[in-house]
């Protein structure tokens, strides 16, 4: 009986020796990595989600900050691929290594693990520095699910730099050391080389052009300007075949400075209107719909058909569409209040009977056309 007993004092003590007392591999420094781990991992989750799906996102509407940032070209590497997907692979990464990361693994396997974790950290903390001064230099607007996924990083990789100083000391014996102090300072520099790569890339890349010398790389769609929508008129020399979504907010700020382009110029210049939806529904050329352009397809349809049905009155509706009475900052109009809208300007049976008009959908083929070339 006191053999035994013996044995358990001594595998006690083995257990004590390596780290291996109950709640001791995971201590509350390890329970909060992964927790912060996880946090940024599902924020990166939604919004890849959000590109390759999309749908309605909260506080990111159409014309809100958020969407700006979200639709502008530093939210994709190579214009293909979503930042958010980058992100979410590296936290997965980083969760697996956490997994190996405590004093219950042999010294080799931690050591890796530890290290693998100080690279991403590095990676973590570029980036997030990189993609916040983006978002208030370039793009002018912030996204709340993306700042909250960078704060959360930054948080993740102080603790795991502080923690890794203090691992790497916690061991007199050399063989079992994870590392030297100084190599989690080169780790995690190196690290920061990543997204800087990143970041050159994103610079640097740019879309080939469908356009050389002024003359178009593709086929264009012809467009007979007299059965079209135009600002201006229809014989000026030069018209501009004008591409735009009822709900886009930049197309709402170009709107206005139409009419005062054409007055400015004489009647020499002229602009067709060419409802290019950026909505999958109507638009071969927008792989995956937002919810920011969901009714799209829809207002151009409503817009398209106020202009068969009267085109004497549709510069109002037109400028309607891109108005806002109240607040300070422009809304999109919804499809409810739009065929309200017209009903009332053309009556609601001729507004009926235009919008079976097959000119409707051959107008926005046409103009998607161009959208798709350009």
């Amino acid at each position: 009986m006191s053999n035994v007993t013996e044995i358990r004092r001594e595998d006690r003590l083995l257990d004590i020796i390596n780290n291996k007392t109950p709640g001791q591999n995971w201590p509350w420094w390890r329970i909060l990595i992964a927790a912060l781990v996880l946090l940024a991992l599902s924020l990166s989750v939604i919004l890849s989600r959000h590109y390759f799906v999309g749908g309605p996102m909260t506080g990111c509407g159409a014309g809100s900050p958020c969407e700006q940032v979200l639709n502008s070209k530093w939210s994709v590497v190579a214009g293909i691929f979503p930042i958010s997907g980058l992100a979410a692979g590296v936290y997965l990464a980083l969760l697996v290594a956490l997994l190996f990361s405590g004093r219950s693994e042999e010294p080799q396997i931690r050591r890796i693990a530890w290290r693998t974790m100080l690279v991403l950290a590095g990676a973590i903390t570029g980036s997030a520095i990189w993609f916040s001064i983006l978002q208030k230099w370039f793009v002018g607007g912030f996204c709340p699910y993306c700042m909250s996924a960078h704060i959360t990083g930054l948080l993740l990789s102080v603790i795991i730099i502080r923690r890794s100083l203090m691992e790497a000391g916690s061991d007199m014996n050399e063989n079992r050391k994870l590392f030297r102090p100084f190599n989690v300072m080169l780790l995690t520099v190196a690290g920061i080389f990543l997204p800087a790569a990143m970041a050159v890339s994103q610079v640097l890349f740019t879309f080939g052009s469908s356009y050389d010398k002024g003359e178009s790389m593709h086929y264009m769609p012809e467009l007979n300007y007299e059965n079209v929508p135009v600002v201006g008129h229809n014989n000026a020399p030069h018209i501009v075949n004008l591409l735009y979504d009822y709900q886009c907010r930049y197309c709402q700020e170009l709107h206005f400075m139409l009419k005062e382009a054409v007055n400015s110029c004489n009647g020499r210049l002229a602009f067709a209107l060419c409802p290019a939806p950026l909505d999958s529904d109507c638009n071969p050329y927008v792989p995956v719909s937002s919810g920011a352009f969901g009714n799209s397809c829809e207002l151009a349809r409503i817009a398209l058909a106020v202009w068969i049905a009267d085109d004497s009155v549709f510069p109002d509706f037109d400028d309607w569409m891109f108005s806002f009475e109240t607040g300070d900052r422009w809304m999109p109009r919804n499809p409810e209040e739009a065929r309200l809208k017209a009903e009332e300007l053309v009556s609601r049976d001729k507004f009926a009977k235009a919008m079976t008009d097959p000119r409707i959908e051959m107008h926005i083929s046409k103009s998607t056309l161009m959208y798709g070339q350009t």
